[in-house]
Formats: C-alpha cells, sequence, structure tokens
C-alpha cells in the first residue's frame, strides 16, 4: 500500500511540475523516483504471486491427501464388511461342523454296541457250531466223495449248477429250481451217482 500512496505522490509531484515548468533536474529526480516506485511494485506483485502459486499448490496437495484419506477410509470399511461377512460364515460353518461331528460320534458309539453286540453272537455263535461244523464238513466231503458233483456256488439264486464228473465223461449240471420240484431235483442228482460200489 505504501507503493501505491509513493505513485500518487509523484503522480502529484508530476503534474505540478508539468504545470510550473519547473527545472528539467527536478522532473529527472521525480521520473526516477517513478521508476523506483514502479520496480518496487512490480517485484511486490512477483513476490504476492509467487506467494499465490505456493498457497494454490499447498491447497491441492492438502485437498489430495484429503481425498486419499477418504479412499483409504473407505476401502477400509469396506475391507472390515468383508471380513466380517467371512467371519460369519466361518462360524457358521464352524456349528455345522461341530453339529456333524456330534452326529458322527452317536453313529460311531452305535457302531461300537452293534460291534460288541455281534461280537457276542459270534462267540455265542462259535459255541454252538464247535461240536456241529465238522460233522457237517465230513458230510459234505462225504456227499462230494460219493456223487462225484462239483458245484458251483456262485450261480445266480434258485439255480443249482455244477460239474458231475462221471466214470467216462464230466457233465454240467444246471437245474432250475423256481421250475422244478425238490423232489425231481433230488431224483435227479441222485441218479447221477454210480452205486455199483
Amino acid at each position: 500500500m505504501a507503493a501505491f500512496r509513493d505513485m500518487e505522490e509523484v503522480s502529484q509531484g508530476l503534474l505540478s511540475l508539468l504545470g510550473a515548468n519547473r527545472a528539467e533536474a527536478q522532473q529527472r529526480r521525480l521520473l526516477g523516483r517513478h521508476e523506483q516506485v514502479v520496480e518496487r511494485l512490480l517485484e511486490t506483485q512477483d513476490s504476492a504471486e509467487q506467494r499465490l502459486r505456493e498457497i494454490l499448490a499447498a491447497e491441492e496437495e492438502v485437498a489430495q491427501s484429503l481425498l486419499d484419506a477418504k479412499e483409504r477410509a473407505h476401502q477400509g470399511g469396506a475391507e472390515l464388511q468383508q471380513l466380517e461377512a467371512e467371519l460369519r460364515k466361518a462360524g457358521e460353518e464352524d456349528t455345522r461342523l461341530k453339529a456333524s461331528l456330534l452326529q458322527l460320534t452317536r453313529e460311531l458309539e452305535e457302531l461300537k454296541e452293534t460291534e460288541a453286540s455281534l461280537e457276542r453272537q459270534e462267540r455265542e455263535v462259535d459255541e454252538d457250531t464247535t461240536v456241529t461244523i465238522p460233522s457237517a464238513v465230513y458230510v459234505a466231503q462225504l456227499y462230494r466223495q460219493i456223487s462225484k458233483i462239483e458245484w458251483d456256488y456262485e450261480c445266480e439264486p434258485g439255480m443249482v449248477k455244477g460239474i458231475h464228473h462221471g466214470p467216462s465223461v464230466a457233465q454240467p449240471v444246471q437245474l432250475d429250481s423256481t421250475q422244478l420240484s425238490k423232489k425231481f431235483i433230488s431224483d435227479y442228482l441222485w441218479n447221477l451217482v454210480d452205486t455199483d460200489w
């Protein structure tokens, strides 16, 4: 502001000098002073513009950092929501797995009880069949030696299959018990046996 006052002063001096037609020296002095004031004014203007640019750059930097902070806060909120959703899913999965584990534990206990019961029954059957099985095996072996029939134990249910090893040739045996009577099947099989001992 002082520069403007000086300028006004110089201008008034010039006007009075011109109006009174004073000496050239005074005019030069005032013109020199006017040039100094103009230079000072230009320097002040340059300095003010530089400071204004610095202030604008600082404001822009502050605004950008504020926008960045808002963006980070927004991303942090989204990540937090995602983590909360994942935590909920993990909790639900944990609950489901615990229920499944409890169910499997119950089933395992039931299977252990069933196994123990089957082992008891097996021991009882073993005790009951210790005497019976050897005699049944003996009878089956004796029948095989007499009949000379090799049975097919893997045939379909309802079928009687095997191979009769007769005196001259092996002959297949294949009877359908759903269409033939038990008496017929028994008679047929005994007729294959050579009774000439």
